[in-house]
């Protein structure tokens, strides 16, 4: 890992990953109850596979393996924006919330990549 980061609880990008899946959490706290086994699910399943798999990744024995598990955080945010688009068409989540939601996985979007390439720069070094 990074220098001073002892744990994957040090990163930033998992930290911020946290704090989505909550918002995700929240969000759809109050979506109607015949999605709970539907769309709640598959977001929340999607935004908690992120920081887990960032988690999982930094347990992995090898560089290159942590950088597998990035990229597998970075598809499961990728899953719910989509999501999130379909829940404010169905006028299950207000405009606002929606983009305040994509904005942040936008963010640890860009958090990801910098930690895949700095990941990989460090495994070809």
């Amino acid at each position: 890992m990074a220098e001073g980061v002892t744990s994957y609880r040090d990163l930033q990008v998992w930290k911020q990953a946290m704090d989505w899946v909550e918002g995700i959490y929240e969000a759809t706290a109050h979506w109607p109850a015949d999605e709970r086994f539907g769309l709640i699910s598959q977001i929340r399943r999607a935004a908690v596979s992120g920081p887990s798999n960032i988690a999982e990744g930094t347990a992995r024995r090898s560089t290159g393996e942590f950088i597998q598990f990035v990229g597998m955080a970075r598809g499961s945010l990728a899953e719910a924006p989509t999501q999130l688009l379909l829940a404010e068409r169905l006028s299950y989540i207000a405009g606002a919330d929606a983009r305040s939601l994509l904005a942040a996985s936008d963010d640890i979007s860009r958090m990801l990549v910098a930690l895949s390439a700095s990941l990989a720069r460090r495994k070809n070094a």
